[in-house]
């Protein structure tokens, strides 16, 4: 069985890196460390403080 999970995470970071960069690193820890099939980074939004 196969299921699709849907996870919104906020981080905080230096804004010299790049989201795209750290949703990368993300996916290849959830790939390594908890049995996941395939991870992607679908979307990003910078949230302005």
């Amino acid at each position: 069985m196969r299921t699709n999970l849907f996870i919104k995470v906020v981080v905080e970071h230096d804004p010299k890196e790049e989201p795209e960069r750290l949703g990368a690193e993300l996916c290849r820890q959830l790939e390594r460390n908890y049995i996941v099939r395939d991870a992607e980074l679908a979307s990003f939004a910078r949230v302005e403080d």
